[in-house]
């Protein structure tokens, strides 16, 4: 009997995909399997509005063996259309289709927090009941390489092998406990905001109560009140297509067709203090706020929102969710931002809450008005020097407006370039190849290794 695994294709671009090619490798390696193609991101709309499309994946992964969730990574995790079809099993009620199905994660990167897209499908795996084998992370050329190539293979393998055993597999997220909690405001202590722009952006608020009520209260802490928009009333036809045409000179294809790019330049930008308000759907926030941080990759791999501060109010079991933490954590620390605080109804009681916004929006102003944005750690330093790398080399020709920005921010920052300290290297790496050398350089390392920042203080002095 011919195994069936059924591959939910993640990608905008549908077949057209690099992602695609990937598991094209797998199903030429492993003739004996059927690999039954869905484009499920490709074709939402059609999903969302017709039930006997979205019936027909359902039964066919009902029938398959085993599920392969191959998709490439879009901010951080994956497309705002892959987030919708997820909605959707829950929504229509098509988990048990699911259920007990052995089934792996098949992404495609430049490798820039691709284990958060994965930690992101795993869990929901978890959550769907579905017997998740592993993720495997493809470069974007590496089935160009015989040693990535062999290695594609053992992964299809020896998840094929299970698939065929029934074995067991390791359940990584525990169920989710939605807080019980009825959030009313209380002690509202007004702060000025001193002519700045205080903005905050959410998805629904009809949708969830305390959320409604956790923002309403934030607006209230600010004088003057903090100005509210809904992305419900912005007109956003779609997602991010991938199509790459905003590389040239960041100019979206949605341009002049929809109020998305409008409405982020001129109010997002213009903020200067902004605030996330949205309540959790399945692992993530909704699709439609998804759908905003994808599309505003119209600005490249640059931090457009420099500068500003960013906090988080979240209704719904946050902090039973570590992944989407560092996912909007690394999403605003690119940006070289400041995140302000991430709040949400399953911290504490009310009292407890209110505290915590009421703090949130005294440290935003605080912060805005000396200028503060903590310095660059992991998240930014090793994102930042990736997307360099990348942009100098192969993604140049598709990423011209990054590599201008990259070339007049000065950020072709290599290490070679430090000649003063490539000589310095070559003269002591020498010279402590002679024992008597290296005894001193050792007593006096600790010493020297303060000296730049001791002279420092006494300029400052």
């Amino acid at each position: 009997m011919i195994m069936k695994i059924a591959v939910l294709n993640g990608s905008p671009k549908g077949e057209v995909s690099v992602t695609m090619q990937y598991v094209h490798f797998l199903q030429q390696r492993f003739p004996d399997t059927e690999f039954e193609f869905f484009e499920v991101a490709l074709k939402i709309k059609k999903l969302e509005k017709d039930d006997n499309v979205f019936n027909e994946v359902i039964t066919a992964v009902a029938a398959a063996d085993a599920v392969l969730w191959a998709f490439p990574v879009y901010f951080l995790a994956i497309c705002s259309q892959y987030k919708r079809f997820i909605e959707l099993i829950f929504e229509k009620n098509a988990v048990q289709s699911f259920r007990g199905k052995p089934a792996a994660c098949l992404t495609t990167s430049i490798n820039f927090f691709d284990y958060t897209a994965h930690n992101y499908i795993n869990a929901v795996c978890d959550d769907l009941g579905m017997k998740f084998f592993g993720s495997y992370s493809a470069e974007m050329n590496d089935l160009l390489k015989t040693k990535e190539r062999r290695r594609l293979k053992a992964f299809g393998e020896l998840f094929i092998k299970t698939i065929k055993d029934g074995a067991p597999t390791i359940r990584n997220n525990a169920p989710l406990i939605a807080p019980e909690i009825v959030f009313e405001s209380q002690d509202v202590k007004p702060v000025d905001v001193e002519g700045k722009k205080v903005l905050i952006v959410a998805d629904n608020l009809d949708e969830n109560v305390n959320l409604q009520k956790m923002v309403a209260r934030l607006r209230q802490t600010f004088s003057p009140a903090a100005e509210l928009i809904q992305l419900k009333d912005i007109d956003i036809k779609g997602g991010c297509l991938g199509c790459l045409q905003c590389g040239f000179d960041n100019v979206c294809v949605y341009e002049g067709k929809d109020g998305y790019i409008d409405f982020y330049n001129s109010q997002v930008k213009k903020a200067d203090i902004l605030f996330v308000a949205g309540a959790i759907h399945d692992r993530y926030l909704s699709s439609l706020w998804k759908c905003f941080f994808d599309r505003s990759f119209f600005n490249g791999h640059t931090p457009a929102l420099e500068g500003r501060q960013v906090g988080f109010v979240i209704a719904g079991p946050f902090h039973q969710i570590d992944n989407l933490r560092e996912i909007l954590k690394a999403s605003i620390d690119m940006q070289h931002c400041s995140v302000t605080g991430f709040i949400s109804d399953d911290m504490g009681s009310s009292s407890e809450i209110n505290a915590a916004l009421q703090t949130m929006a005294s440290n935003s102003v605080a912060q805005n008005k000396v200028g503060y944005i903590p310095p660059p750690t992991f998240y930014q330093v090793a994102g930042t020097k990736l997307f360099r790398d990348a942009i100098f080399g192969r993604l140049r020709v598709v990423f011209q407006a990054d590599h201008r920005y990259y070339k007049k921010h000065k950020m072709y920052n290599f290490p070679q370039k430090h000649y003063k300290w490539r000589v310095i290297n070559n003269i002591l790496v020498m010279l402590t190849m002679n024992p008597a050398f290296r005894r001193e350089f050792v007593r006096r390392v600790k010493k020297e290794m303060i000296k730049p920042s001791a002279n420092a203080l006494k300029r400052i002095e």
